[in-house]
């Protein structure tokens, strides 16, 4: 092979790898912030405008680490020393597989593991590129994945189980639980603050050689910005939610930066009144104004554009659903309105943990791909640095996966597994990217989908009670993961066997 030969293979490559992405955005990005549409904290929309920035730049900054392990270290690159082409084709028939079953996944609204499915992929061509043996079934390639999808769910459970349990007993059932909430919003805000800076000054590329052989700059700079936050949190945070939420002040969220020096306002009650009046006195005018007045052309097109963030994805009218909901413990209005804030700030971080991991699931082979094609040799460390244009490829097609076709396993998680608040949403939330992140710093591609399932059981037991776990919704997910491996793997393992061993055409020389 020369370098740039079979370019076609690396053009298809970059389609499917893109399409991959695609469907890890329409299919895992609902683990990040399903809870918070569940419990109303954000709309589909709101959701998803986050999303764009967190998942690309947790791919960005984040996402080499767990590229490395699932290009590298699940089938034995040494069998492809000599025939790069080869390795090109197997990630290529790889990403085909894994795409291919998570879209079909997505479309039917099954919350399937990515993680799985390219992993199965990658095992089912190197089965049959070489047969059983050229997998790496030890624990320094396919087996350590394995161990995490069992152990991270129970990581994940735990954490967020601890989580929101101390919050329970110190806060929510306490007389004055919206009193104590304050004095903790400090904490919480620090804690998630503490979490996510840690891991970026580890892994971030401006950070990581900054960092590298000193372990003392890392905390610092971790705990320097923690504490500023906690600060600011306890002199402008806590008293803006004081005034909004207790006080019903009309306070905008800009004012939280004022907040020391702003007067009384007055109440919403009766600014929402005022509104109201200005609203009936308007409302001939406008009407007449919208007849007159045709679809322009860029109404029609946003309309197009945001057609899948326009979906009903919270409402669960099952009667079934809705006794599992009734069966959980309710708490202070105010109290977990407060705690809705902070889990938009838990749910943009765990959507940086998922961006930061699963991106490798697409960008992964595609880098074996790219770096075969350009130097047309095997890279048997499988550790080269992954392209940072192949990292924002992919960060970029996550996020178009979630705007138009995430709504699907949206409306498959959350409120349908078990009842979501803001207090239950923040602590599965912080429990599931807690474990994701770690599992990125150490090179483990865990699966987001096992841990946010795995937090929101646990978190839902916490109740007391088994009846508030739709257990037939947490069987139906445990199935899927299951069926995964082995679709995707068959998929991939067949179109390789197809296009390497199918009968080939010399033309007859004279």
């Amino acid at each position: 092979m020369e370098i740039h030969d079979f370019t076609w293979l690396f053009v298809l490559g970059l389609l499917f790898a893109m399409l991959d992405a695609y469907g890890i955005g329409a299919n895992d990005v609902a683990n990040s912030f399903s809870t918070s549409v569940a419990s109303k904290s954000l709309t589909l929309g709101q959701a998803c405008a986050i999303a764009v920035f967190t998942e690309f730049f947790g791919a960005f900054l984040l996402g080499s680490g767990t590229s490395e392990t699932i290009r590298g270290k699940i089938i034995a690159l040494e069998n492809f020393a000599g025939q790069p082409e080869l390795l090109m084709l197997a990630m290529v028939c790889a990403v085909i597989g894994s795409s291919t079953w998570v879209l079909f996944a997505t479309r039917n609204g099954w919350p399937v593991s990515t993680t799985h499915s390219i992993v199965g992929a990658i095992i089912g061509v190197g089965i049959a590129a070489f047969g059983v043996n050229s997998v790496d079934w030890g624990y320094s390639g396919v087996a350590k994945i394995v161990t995490s999808w069992f152990v991270s769910p129970i990581a994940a459970g735990i954490a967020a189980s601890i989580i929101y349990m101390s919050t329970k007993l110190l806060v929510l059932t306490k007389p004055n639980s919206f009193e104590r909430g304050l004095r903790a919003i400090p904490f919480y805000f620090g804690l998630t603050t503490f979490i996510s800076m840690f891991y970026v000054f580890y892994k971030a590329p401006g950070f990581k050689e900054l960092t590298k052989n000193n372990v003392g700059l890392v905390w610092g700079l971790t705990a320097g910005i923690t504490v500023l936050i906690m600060l600011f949190c306890w002199f402008f945070i806590a008293p803006w939610f004081r005034r909004t939420i207790h006080e019903k002040e009309d306070l905008r969220w800009y004012h939280v930066f004022i907040i020391p020096t702003l007067g009384p306002r007055p109440p919403k009650a009766e600014v929402a009144l005022e509104l109201n009046e200005d609203e009936v006195k308007g409302e001939g005018k406008l009407e007449a104004t919208e007849e007159s007045s045709p679809n322009s052309l860029f109404k029609k097109f946003k309309k197009i554009v945001l057609a899948g963030v326009q979906h009903d994805v919270v409402n669960c009218k099952e009667e079934r659903l809705q006794k599992i909901h009734d069966a959980a413990d309710r708490y202070d209005d105010d109290t977990e309105y407060m705690y809705s804030f902070i889990q938009v700030v838990t749910a943009s971080m765990a959507s940086f943990a998922h961006g930061s991991n699963d991106v490798a699931n697409a960008v992964g082979p595609l880098s074996t791909v790219y770096y075969i094609w350009s130097t047309a040799t095997v890279d048997l460390s499988g550790k080269t640095p992954v392209p940072l244009w192949i990292l924002a490829l992919g960060g970029v097609f996550i996020d178009i996966g979630l705007l138009t076709f995430g709504y699907n396993i949206m409306r498959s998680l959350g409120n349908k597994i078990t009842y979501h608040s803001p207090s239950r949403g923040f602590s599965m939330e912080l429990g599931s990217c807690l474990t994701v992140l770690t599992a990125s710093k150490i090179g483990l591609p865990v699966s987001t989908t096992h841990c946010i399932t795995g937090a929101t059981t646990a978190v839902g037991l916490c109740n007391g009670s088994a009846k508030t776990i739709n257990w037939r919704m947490i069987g139906w997910c445990f199935f899927s993961w299951i069926l995964t491996l082995p679709c995707a793997g068959l998929v991939a393992g067949l179109i390789f066997s197809f296009a390497a061993y199918a009968p080939k055409y010399f033309a007859a020389t004279v």
